[in-house]
């Protein structure tokens, strides 16, 4: 133990007071300079292409439907607020200053090819009130000081999930996806125990997923080419030929004998089609499969059916083959049409 060495006494050590290493700096300055940085209190001439200058430069110009006029941005200007901060606050305003925009339109002569400029006008138009920070880093809004705090925002993207098979008794998964902009509202999609597909838009109530597909002006084909593929099928005289994927015809039942071009039984008529029928079919190069009519009875129709003579709608898009609409396709010498494919393995 360290001792003095005029007297017996240990040497004591004050921690209290601690020597000033550095000045604790402005803390509100980042709020402060930035404000003052989007205003462009400084400078507002416009040259600086940042802050309510950007802003105003990516709306502008605002050009007509016509084409004819055209509205363009030329500067800004923030007055003189009314009241002081602390009147504001007593009489229960807003601390802001009156935004002025010059703006430019121009008229274009409609009659000339090279869009000539017919007339120029400038006007300095009153466009609202802009809030403004006291040296506090606060806002006065209708006469209560507020401040701006952080707020957590969820990354932007579409995230999967499913509810682990709580939801139904069955315990079946029902699987949703969220889709979080940038910017606007967030999309739910989800399946029901029936497999419906289902969307919320901002967590409101679901509607079916049609119905925003609709809103999107998608037509039932585009929606059917949006998530089906085609089988295709050709006619001639009283035969239908199916032009043959033989992949999607794993796992069916066979409603008719499959024989290969030299005419020998692949697939027996009620059998199941397998990965070993499908190989066989591959290598005998069967390219096309001759169908019976009954085969493409409760099919949907993947596009609209029209007679290239009389331009009628035999037939519309999704509806079911029958008898009769099958007959209504050979009448109109219709030579080939498209299903929707269908698989349960699928």
């Amino acid at each position: 133990m360290a001792y003095s060495y005029t007297e017996k006494k240990r040497i004591r050590k004050d921690f209290g007071k601690l020597p000033t290493v550095m000045d604790v700096p402005f803390l509100l300055a980042i709020q402060i300079d930035s404000y003052r940085k989007f205003l462009q209190l400084v400078q507002q001439d416009g040259s600086d292409d940042i802050g309510l200058n950007a802003a105003f430069r990516s709306v502008f110009p605002i050009v007509s439907y016509s084409g004819n006029a055209a509205l363009e941005y030329v500067s800004y200007r923030l007055g003189t607020p009314t009241f002081d901060e602390k009147e504001c606050m007593s009489r229960g305003v807003t601390f802001a200053a009156p935004l002025r925009v010059k703006v430019r339109l121009i008229i274009y002569d409609k009659d000339s090819s090279t869009k000539a400029i017919k007339d120029i006008k400038e006007q300095e138009v009153y466009m609202g009130e802009m809030p403004l920070m006291t040296d506090n880093g606060t806002f006065i809004i209708n006469g209560t000081e507020r401040v701006i705090v952080s707020q957590l925002h969820r990354s932007p993207g579409v995230f999967y999930d499913h509810d682990k098979g709580k939801t139904h008794s069955s315990g079946k998964l029902l699987y949703n996806a969220r889709v979080i902009p940038y910017r606007g509202s967030w999309l739910d999609f989800e399946f029901d125990p029936k497999d419906l597909v289902y969307v919320r838009i901002d967590r409101r109530r679901k509607l079916p997923a049609t119905i925003l597909l609709r809103a999107l002006d998608l037509s039932t084909q585009d929606v059917l080419e949006m998530f089906y593929d085609n089988d295709s099928y050709s006619l001639s005289n009283d035969e239908a030929k199916l032009k043959l994927i033989p992949a999607r015809l794993r796992g069916e039942t066979a409603a008719f004998d499959i024989k290969d071009g030299e005419g020998n039984i692949i697939v027996e008529s009620g059998r199941r089609i397998t990965a070993r029928h499908i190989r066989q079919l591959e290598k005998a190069g069967v390219e096309e499969l001759p169908v019976p009519s009954e085969y493409l009875y409760g099919k949907a129709l993947a596009k609209d059916i029209i007679d290239a003579a009389t331009g009628e709608v035999i037939a519309e898009c999704n509806a079911e083959i029958t008898d009769e609409v099958l007959e209504s396709i050979r009448a109109a010498n219709i030579v080939s049409f498209e299903t929707i494919y269908t698989n349960e393995l699928d």
